[in-house]
């Protein structure tokens, strides 16, 4: 039969997740000869056979890949046949081309844990087993094509044993690039708390025992360190909370196994099967009232964030101590997280009783994600490690290379070329140098990575963002964007919708176009160009950034707004406050004096938490907000009063009825579960009010809800009741917040770029 020739490119996540052995076994399969290779931007295939041969190579490729593997896009060409005789994996090679194949790290294989719990196996409690199916990836690699010298493996070089199974393409350990065993690999070491090497200890028992008895350790993980310790101990979690300086913000826990994640909290199919993800994210969860972790480890919440876990360290370390951890990022409040052996140590000594590290060193910082159902479906609220670097396709590919520079908070940054936008691992709170620091490394290493320097920046409009000013220190050109044009533009990027649609931009805070604080938006959009729909009546923000903190501020303003002749002020939540404070400020809210005005309907969640749950101060951004939330009857179906007032331009949601409503219900007895759940149903009755008033306007369209008062599960799914039967999307892979900030800023800059803008 006639021999024929095809040249095959195979871009997404295809290096590090075993690609290579598993197209050399299938080619075997279908009786085809050749070679691949990896290159700067994915895998080369050269294969030769009879067509029906490659047809059928071609066939399984597309239909059943690596589990690991992500395909972005397969095309091949006809070229002259050769007869090679064989199919071989040569060695990878540089090509031009703007994309990366780097993988996220992957969560230990059943065929790994399987390994080190064996006696009679030589990784047998080894830390550090993986296989072409799991390990570290991005937080490994310095350059790209991945391969083991372009790594932080490249300082273990292989023993005989280990270099057999990688160069054996029938092996699972064929090219795993972080291949290791005991006699070659890194290794553990158990510090005292100023850094002391101890002798004559197993780590992980010596660690597994301080944590039983107390203690607090200091745990290296994949994209850096972990501050744990007990997380069925009230004192050891008070002890933590005291020395990382987070008076109340959740710890996540980690447990031995769904078994044990079933035995704190109630988790539905839907989130088993996030728990055992690749990814491995934090999962936000309901707490069982008997799960015998500390209160103090979520306090203020019915939820609590449990993980699996996801290294084999973890599970050799959960096995040993026999109880869940918690797991928090190795830092002292609002500081990037740890990652080197000495910057541990002289970062955490003040935090930690003990230290247990390794030798292989981090090259990227990475946090753990974090995730929840939302309406029923998966959603990434923090998208770090297990998601970091995969690129999210582009429909319309972008004209010029575009670096995106997110938030203030939540920062993460994006970068889009080609086809597709690569988002950053999760920065954090721009607060401070350290974090400035980190995140200028971030974007340096992915530009490294990717081999790129773009010179379209694009940035929030807030001029004092630190991100806003890093940007304008770059060279090229800058494009800013509305704060909600890229959260509507965030989600149509990762819905593939070009436009137009009905964007419900919901969060705290964001700033507009006129200057004032944004946050209760409809916005219709398209690419470019957006067009405010409707808004939510303002409220004063007396102090401006100190009312965010002391929300019984928030509450007092929105009662001055909806009680003209006088706030009552006799509502048991101002009776812990200051008179003289008190007082002072309600003379600013009066005179107007210091007082940002705020659209967000995050402030009115503020507002109605601090006045009915009696909360005056928020010890964390969106402390309040989410107490509100979760307190919430859902058998309450009844709303409060509110009037869409058309008079002004755009048309406002006004909600002072509802909140004399809610103080009547309040003074007659009625519990704050009952109220909010009121709250909830008014607020998805006024969108759905805005939403209906957009579509006469402008047409009905597909409606996306974003925003961070999107990853509220309840007013999401009762804004989407409220839409029906409209077509409404949600974020899934990409955060509603400002996590995914950055993909929006990128989907909008280039639309201005392409139709010729600055």
């Amino acid at each position: 039969m006639t021999s024929e020739g095809r040249h095959i490119e195979v871009r997404g996540t295809v290096q590090g997740v075993g690609f290579r052995p598993w197209i050399w076994r299938l080619a075997l399969e279908s009786g085809v000869n050749g070679r691949v290779s990896n290159d700067s931007r994915g895998v080369t295939i050269e294969a030769f056979g009879t067509e029906g041969a490659l047809d059928t190579f071609l066939h399984g490729m597309r239909t059943a890949p690596p589990p690991a593997a992500e395909i972005r896009s397969l095309s091949w060409n006809a070229i002259p046949p050769e007869d090679t005789g064989e199919f071989v994996i040569v060695a990878s090679r540089l090509s031009e081309g703007l994309e990366v194949s780097i993988p996220p790290d992957l969560a230990t294989c059943g065929e790994c844990l399987a390994e080190i719990r064996d006696p009679s196996n030589r990784r047998y409690g080894y830390a550090f087993t993986n296989c072409t199916n799991c390990g570290p990836r991005f937080t490994i690699v310095r350059e790209v094509p991945y391969d083991r010298p372009a790594t932080t493996m490249a300082a273990f070089p292989m023993c005989a044993r280990c270099r057999a199974e990688y160069e054996d393409p029938a092996d699972r350990r064929f090219h795993a690039q972080p291949n290791a065993c005991p006699e070659c690999g890194p290794r553990l070491q158990a510090l005292s708390a100023d850094g002391e090497l101890l002798l004559g200890t197993d780590p992980v028992r010596w660690a597994a025992r301080a944590l039983v008895a107390g203690l607090i350790v200091a745990i290296k993980g994949l994209g850096g360190f972990h501050l744990a310790c007990d997380a069925t101990s009230p004192d050891a979690v008070a002890r933590l909370r005291r020395r990382k300086r987070r008076e109340e913000k959740p710890f996540a826990v980690m447990v031995r196994d769904l078994d044990e994640a079933e035995s704190l909290a109630h988790v539905s199919p839907a989130e088993r099967a996030l728990l055992e993800s690749t990814e491995r994210p934090i999962v936000l969860l309901a707490r069982k009232e008997t799960s015998g972790i500390a209160s103090d480890v979520a306090p203020d919440t019915s939820l609590v964030g449990l993980m699996l876990p996801y290294t084999p360290l973890h599970h050799l370390l959960l096995a040993e101590a026999g109880r869940p951890l918690v797991m928090t990022s190795g830092n002292l409040s609002e500081e990037p997280i740890a990652c080197g052996n000495a910057e541990a140590i002289a970062r955490l000594s003040g935090i930690a009783d003990g230290f247990l590290v390794h030798d292989r060193e981090i090259e990227s910082r990475c946090d753990d994600s974090v995730a929840r159902l939302i309406a029923g479906r998966p959603t990434v609220l923090r998208r770090s490690r297990g998601w970091v670097p995969r690129s999210i396709p582009f429909d319309a590919p972008f004209s010029e290379p575009v670096l995106a520079c997110g938030g203030h908070l939540k920062n993460t940054f994006c970068i889009g070329l080609a086809g597709a936008a690569y988002l950053g691992p999760h920065i954090g709170d721009l607060e401070n140098l350290e974090t400035l620091t980190a995140y200028e490394e971030a974007i340096d290493r992915l530009e490294r990575f990717l081999r790129v320097r773009p010179e379209v920046i694009a940035h929030d409009m807030h001029p004092a963002y630190v991100s806003t000013v890093y940007a304008r220190g770059r060279s090229g050109r800058k494009v800013a964007v509305q704060h909600h044009h890229a959260h509507v533009a965030s989600a149509m990027a990762e819905h593939g919708l070009s436009g137009p649609v009905l964007g419900v931009a919901y969060d705290g805070t964001g700033y507009g176009t006129d200057g004032s604080a944004w946050g209760g938006e409809i916005l219709r959009v398209e690419g470019a160009a957006f067009e405010r729909l409707g808004t939510f009546r303002p409220i004063a923000l007396p102090g401006g950034d100190a009312a965010i903190r002391e929300v019984w501020r928030i509450a007092l303003a929105m009662l001055s707004d909806a009680y003209p002749e006088g706030p009552p002020r006799d509502l048991s939540l101002f009776s812990g406050i200051d008179r003289r404070h008190l007082d002072g400020v309600d003379r600013m809210i009066a005179q107007g004096v210091s007082c940002a005005w705020a659209r967000g309907v995050g402030r009115y969640f503020d507002a109605f938490g601090a006045l009915f749950l009696e909360r005056p101060v928020s010890r964390y951004e969106g402390q309040v907000a989410a107490a509100w939330n979760s307190i919430a009857d859902e058998s309450e179906h009844d709303s409060y009063p509110l009037v869409l007032d058309p008079s002004h331009d755009p048309p406002e949601l006004d909600l002072r009825p509802a909140v004399r409503a809610a103080v009547s219900d309040y003074r007659a007895g009625r519990g704050p579960a009952r109220i909010s759940a009121r709250f909830h149903n008014t607020i998805a009755r006024g969108t759905g009010a805005l939403v209906r008033r957009a579509f006469e306007e402008s047409g009905v369209v597909p409606v996306v809800l974003t925003g961070g008062c999107f990853q509220n599960d309840l007013l999401t799914r009762r804004i989407i009741e409220e839409l029906a039967p409209a077509s409404v999307f949600l974020h899934g892979r990409v955060p509603p917040g400002d996590g995914g900030l950055a993909l929006g800023q990128a989907f909008v800059a280039s639309a201005i770029v392409s139709r010729g803008g600055n």
